[in-house]
């Protein structure tokens, strides 16, 4: 199963950068993250694959959509720097094929630096270590990612907030200090007589 699995993700995630089309990206990027969570329920960290589906498929990706089609990029302009960047892309990907290359044969020489995981007993949550780990050695991180998470939104609603032509916004000032006199009008309309 992993094998499979593993095959769909690497076949996604070469869709998310050979795809011409931004929103077909972003889609092969979703299967890409709903097979990195069942490759998590595998290695039976289950809070770690929902919150990979919530939050970078339920929340990232909507709003990576969103920006995509709010933005219109023109994609053939993101084409014309293809190739300026393409030694770039190809040095990162041998480093990467060679640090896994480095894994799997010190896997086969049966060298190991860590020590064998060992199975847990039936009780045991990984959401409950999960929890205690993150909110005693690592809270400080924790916070500073969430104050970066904070930024990112109010940065977001800052790019959106742009001055566009016939936009209508609020005064709050002339909502408050309105009269009954500059909105309301009585007119006196004389009754028709019946014949």
């Amino acid at each position: 199963m992993f094998y499979a699995f593993a095959a769909i993700l690497i076949v996604a995630a070469l869709g998310v950068i050979t795809s011409r089309n931004p929103v077909h990206s972003a889609l092969f990027l979703v299967l890409a993250f709903v097979q990195s969570a069942v490759l998590w329920l595998l290695v039976e960290a289950e809070f770690l694959a929902i919150a990979l589906v919530l939050v970078y498929v339920g929340a990232v990706m909507v709003l990576f959509l969103f920006v995509v089609m709010m933005l219109d990029i023109n994609v053939e302009e993101l084409r014309k720097g293809f190739t300026r960047y393409l030694p770039l892309g190809v040095a990162v990907a041998l480093v990467v094929v060679v640090e896994i290359g480095h894994v799997v044969w010190f896997k086969a020489q049966g060298l190991r630096f860590l020590t064998t995981p060992q199975g847990q007993p039936a009780d045991y949550s990984n959401t409950k270590e999960l929890g205690r780990v993150l909110y005693t050695e690592h809270v400080y991180a924790f916070e500073i990612a969430s104050v970066i998470l904070l930024l990112a939104i109010v940065a977001a609603i800052t790019l959106t907030m742009r001055k566009r032509p016939g936009l209508k916004v609020q005064d709050i000032a002339k909502q408050v200090a309105v009269r009954r006199e500059d909105r309301v009008r009585i007119v006196k309309v004389e009754s028709s007589k019946d014949l």
